[in-house]
């Protein structure tokens, strides 16, 4: 059984720090560990774990670690196969070995028991069985650093007790400021997207960081302006907020997460996350035109719920529900300017649906994006 602290330690020595993903009983001692190291991000769910970590990730300083059950594994296999693979974006994971044949489990975890090696393998993933003499696994972190440096993801399998116990030291505490609504009450003309997104292209300046959602927001973006400080999401869908605050937790600049409404209500659960860890480096923009534009138009179920309001609910520090093009960049503005403290930013708009015709794709392949996005990085501090 392997010491929990001092395997804590041996991450740490290769750049292994900080943690996200949703708990499981095989790995409670390495969660709580990092609990208490005050470098762990509860994820609502494991996609956006994924996310999240690779967002740290993208900073170069560190790798960030995920943790998960093998039955949330589904769960992320979105992210893990459309932006680590494709972005080639390093996360290291540690998955339980639920269902593990020759011990007594829940009849859920039966079928992932038998097959969680194999999921890792299809999605050509580098994994080992982590092993519970802390000498050996000493080892084989080493060699999944080794790994990583190949710009590839490597996973732990980790069987029952692998790990001693490790209690909370303290409940986590997390003290509740101030909340802004901002909204002026007047019937809007819907702008377009690529409006909206030539405002943001507009502020742009050294000490912001754009990503993209995933579709036609990313493409109208590259075509407006291809900066070395954007980045546009392929894949993924729902994960660009998740990997903003993995990028906003590890940097100092000012991170910019455009979203989709149908996006949003995919993967709605890192709301809450979101406004719960961001600092006020993090502003998560939703352009919503109530459809899935770039898969042909179809309705999304957005136009049933105010989501600025449920942005306010879950904790975002200010949100702004903008009626046109100028409140939107008033908005952006006091994002800019804002003070590092001030929390979580939510900036709400309403846009027609469409987009621009004879819309071309970004011709610099997504791990290029991820390597231009580093130098900028680099060249211009954190």
């Amino acid at each position: 059984m392997l010491n929990t602290k001092d395997f804590g330690e041996i991450l740490k020595q290769h750049r292994f720090v900080t943690f996200s993903g949703v708990p499981c009983s095989f790995l409670n001692p390495l969660i709580n560990y990092a609990i208490n190291e005050n470098a762990f991000i509860m994820a609502n769910n494991e996609g956006d774990g994924v996310a999240i970590a690779s967002g740290i990730s993208l900073n170069s300083k560190q790798t960030g670690v995920v943790l998960m059950q093998n039955s949330g594994l589904s769960n992320a296999l979105s992210p893990l196969t459309s932006l680590n693979y494709t972005f080639k974006i390093p996360i290291l994971g540690f998955v339980s070995l639920r269902g593990q044949q020759g011990i007594c489990d829940e009849p859920q975890h039966e079928l992932l028991g038998t097959i969680t090696d194999k999921i890792l393998k299809t999605c050509q993933i580098d994994y080992d069985f982590l092993s519970p003499d802390i000498n050996i696994a000493a080892k084989q972190v080493a060699q999944a650093e080794e790994i990583i440096n190949q710009n590839k993801s490597f996973f732990f399998i980790v069987c029952k007790d692998t790990f001693d116990s490790v209690s909370l030291q303290a409940p986590h505490f997390h003290q509740i400021g101030e909340k802004y609504f901002i909204q002026k009450p007047t019937k809007p003309t819907l702008p377009q997207r690529l409006e909206a997104l030539e405002v943001i292209d507009s502020l742009n300046n050294k000490n912001l960081i754009v990503l993209a959602t995933t579709g036609k927001t990313g493409r109208e973006l590259y075509e407006i302006n291809d900066s070395q400080n954007y980045l546009y999401m392929v894949g993924s869908m729902g994960c660009i907020s998740s990997f903003g605050l993995g990028v906003s937790l590890e940097n100092d600049k000012k991170v910019i997460a455009i979203d989709g409404d149908s996006a949003l209500l995919m993967r709605m659960g890192n709301m809450s996350t979101n406004a719960y860890y961001a600092k006020g480096n993090f502003c998560h923009i939703c352009l919503d035109n109530q459809s899935h534009d770039s898969t042909g138009g179809q309705f999304s179920l957005s136009f049933i719920c105010n989501l600025a309001q449920i942005a306010y609910n879950c904790g975002y520090k200010k949100v702004f529900y903008a009626n046109n093009l100028e409140d939107f960049k008033n908005a952006l503005v006091d994002f800019i300017n804002c003070d590092e403290k001030t929390g979580a930013t939510f900036i709400y708009l309403s846009i027609q649906k469409g987009s621009k015709k004879d819309l071309g794709r970004p011709k610099i392949k997504p791990y290029e994006v991820k390597e231009r996005l580093q130098n900028f990085l680099q060249e211009n501090g954190k």
